[in-house]
């Protein structure tokens, strides 16, 4: 893939070195040229100093043969603008453009432009990590209704399988992460200590998924 990236900060330049490492190829834009610096010397995509909004510049990183476009820029306007115009003008189907204001992210979602609303991003991971376990889950659906949360295997269960926990509970794991590395669960993977769980489960029981995570086997 061919991915275009205006903004050439922190976030634009490590979202560069990610893809290139996937094997993906990038086109980096900004207006300052000094901010390339931060792509190190292994960089090999292109780089192009203007503005993201700029249809010759666009066409200059190859957004014309573009798979995907992203706008990380300091500027919510500049990011807005120049979503718009890969998407509406050029036609590039994968768009997100970073946005600090949450009011503003909530219109252009209406819009149809896919934003990343960056402060209540950042307020929701700190939050998480702030509060007791279980208290704010990892994700939530559009809807409300299912949440996913992530918890240390509880001691009581060790040694259970995985299924043993999911009817106990009323949810389902997902996946765990065991020693570093993911592992699809089945109804006879077994719990290990030290796993994480990704549980998937209705919001509204939550209360009593996490109740019986705690308590055990024995007691649900």
């Amino acid at each position: 893939m061919h991915i275009v990236i205006m903004g050439c900060g922190r976030v634009g330049s490590t979202l560069s070195r990610s893809l290139e490492e996937r094997g993906h190829t990038t086109a980096v834009i900004d207006s300052n040229p000094d901010a390339f610096r931060r792509l190190g010397p292994g960089f090999t995509g292109t780089t192009v100093t203007g503005m993201g909004f700029d249809r010759e510049v666009l066409r200059a990183a190859g957004i014309e043969k573009a798979d995907g476009f992203a706008a990380v820029s300091s500027g919510d306007n500049s990011n807005i603008i120049s979503a718009r115009v890969a998407r509406e003008q050029f036609g590039v189907g994968n768009v997100v453009a970073r946005i600090y204001d949450p009011g503003r992210a909530e219109v252009y979602e209406r819009l149809g432009v896919p934003t990343v609303a960056t402060v209540p991003w950042a307020a929701d991971q700190v939050l998480r990590r702030l509060l007791p376990a279980g208290s704010e889950p990892a994700w939530r659906d559009p809807s409300g209704q299912l949440r996913l949360d992530t918890v240390y295997a509880p001691f009581p269960w060790i040694g259970h399988h995985v299924s043993d926990l999911e009817d106990a509970a009323g949810v389902r794991v997902a996946y765990l992460t065991r020693l570093g590395s993911g592992v699809v669960a089945t109804a006879r993977t077994v719990m290990q200590e030290g796993d994480v769980l990704a549980v998937f489960m209705r919001d509204e029981d939550a209360e009593r998924a996490h109740a019986v995570l705690e308590s055990g086997p024995e007691e649900a």
